[in-house]
């Protein structure tokens, strides 16, 4: 092992919290009951998209209602992006492990580049992560491997000596198709229509942060 990529809502940083304040804030002004937290959480990897059919499931992607509260939710996602999300319990210490082990560690996401160098400066990651792919950066974005293989041609590392660590099918699908090995965060923002986690693929499963950080730390390096 010579780096570590992590995705970044669900798996670094718990992000949720935030979205199911802002989800909920929409249901009162639109007059719609409140939605259960879990129901949020696991649809927070699929998006704005996603938060604004949960407020909204009568609308269609092209009604402009659903564009109109679509803008809306991103907006007041990136004025408050970080009110309640923090790096996962126990994440900290992971990345210092591998800071201290002299391993470069960096972020593979779907989640737009403004709003992720938002969230990372908001937390004092910036300046520690050592590279961060966006949709943005490319034509095809996970399940496809090319943002992970550009990921390892930032650090200049061969994919076959970089860990992956993501909680969606697709974050394991990339890193697969990548050549990395893959480590699942059943912590995550698991999607409940995945619910075998086995059938992902992964190399490794991890059940919370504390197991991942001793999955990482019998990894050789080199």
């Amino acid at each position: 092992m010579q780096a570590v990529l992590f995705d970044l809502d669900g798996t670094l940083i718990d992000t949720a919290a935030d979205f199911v304040r802002i989800v909920n804030d929409m249901c009162r002004e639109q007059s719609r009951p409140p939605i259960e937290s879990h129901l949020i959480r696991g649809q927070v990897s699929e998006g704005a998209r996603a938060m604004v059919r949960l407020v909204r499931p009568d609308l269609s992607l092209e009604d402009e209602e659903f564009l109109v509260l679509r803008t809306q939710f991103l907006q007041r996602y990136g004025q408050n992006i970080a009110v309640d999300t923090a790096l996962f319990d126990g994440m900290e210490l992971v990345l210092t492990d591998l800071e201290q082990r002299g391993l470069p560690w960096g972020i593979v996401t779907n989640k737009p580049r403004a709003l992720s160098e938002s969230l990372l400066k908001a937390l004092h990651l910036d300046q520690r992560c050592a590279v961060l792919v966006c949709p943005e950066d490319v034509q095809r974005t996970k399940p496809d491997p090319e943002p992970m293989r550009l990921a390892a041609q930032h650090l200049h590392i061969e994919p076959a000596h970089i860990v992956y660590v993501g909680d969606h099918p697709r974050d394991i699908e990339a890193g697969r198709a990548a050549g990395m090995t893959t480590i699942l965060a059943a912590y995550g923002y698991l999607p409940p229509t995945h619910p075998d986690l086995h059938a992902w693929g992964a190399d490794q499963i991890v059940e919370d942060v504390v197991a991942l950080r001793i999955c990482l730390a019998q990894y050789r390096t080199g």
